[in-house]
């Protein structure tokens, strides 16, 4: 859509960008959520306002009807929910735009670029980012084409991706001993999630309940109720991990489905009657 004025070149409208903050929240949808009883909604609100002191920034995307379209979220480095060492770059948690019409059409740069501003503004040495191959987490080609570079790597398929405004700096690097950290949880099924990302409560939740319901275990429920808890997690993805004695199964949100294909696999006989076998 093009806005004419005689004697002037056309004006390009563009999505704008609003901040997510608590006066805000209420309003729009969260990263698809629309409902206000569901319960990662909730949990989001609380997280969102807990962290906004550490320099956490939210910001959507309205397409030009206004509609919200796109979402961002991303704070100072030492603060991140992530297993990253990324102290003096801003990190990025999450970039997507909702509905396949509005892909394709530079508005995910429009939200990093923002990004990068908050960065410059704030003195910074750049912006990171981890993406990687599997769901969760944003296209690396979005960062690619906005001048980031990788910089590291961990299994499976993670990549740590930099935007530098200091050539010379040290680059963010992922965290290290992750197999030491997976010997905590060695006994039984463990559930770690977070309220970073709001889908979390549900998949969370349901994974519980047929842990229970259909192979008799019970499992341990950790919350990360801060970003050290969350960088010192035994995932890189870190906000979610599902972990069945010391072997890490997901290191991303799953379905019931998905878990119920995982365990045929792990529990000997697949699903049991409650009280035929306890973990």
């Amino acid at each position: 859509m093009t806005v004419t004025t005689k004697g002037w070149l056309p004006l390009v409208q563009k999505p704008r960008l609003i901040d997510v903050d608590a006066a805000s929240f209420g309003t729009l949808p969260c990263c698809g959520i629309k409902s206000p009883t569901h319960p990662g909604r909730q949990q989001k609100s609380c997280w969102l306002e807990a962290n906004a002191r550490f320099g956490l920034r939210a910001k959507m995307l309205l397409a030009l009807d206004g509609q919200p379209s796109g979402y961002i979220e991303y704070l100072p480095g030492e603060f991140a929910w992530r297993g990253v060492e990324a102290g003096g770059f801003m990190f990025i948690h999450c970039v997507w735009v909702f509905f396949r019409q509005h892909q394709r059409k530079g508005w995910g740069s429009i939200m990093v670029e923002a990004c990068l501003d908050d960065a410059r503004k704030a003195g910074m040495r750049g912006a990171a980012v981890m993406v990687r191959d599997g769901p969760w987490l944003a296209d690396r080609r979005l960062f690619l084409t906005n001048g980031f570079e990788p910089v590291d790597t961990a299994p499976p398929d993670y990549q740590l991706l930099v935007r530098k405004f200091d050539r010379g700096a040290i680059n963010p690097v992922f965290k290290k001993g992750w197999d030491r950290k997976l010997e905590q949880y060695s006994r039984g099924l463990t559930i770690i999630h977070s309220s970073q990302c709001p889908h979390i409560a549900n998949f969370a939740a349901e994974i519980a309940e047929t842990a229970e319901a259909e192979y008799g275990i019970r499992p341990t429920v950790v919350d990360l109720e801060s970003w050290s808890d969350a960088q010192n997690a035994p995932t890189f993805y870190a906000v979610f991990a599902l972990i069945h004695n010391g072997r890490l199964l997901a290191d991303h949100q799953i379905s019931r489905t998905r878990f119920r294909n995982i365990m045929s696999n792990c529990v000997a006989g697949g699903p049991v009657r409650v009280g035929e076998h306890q973990s």
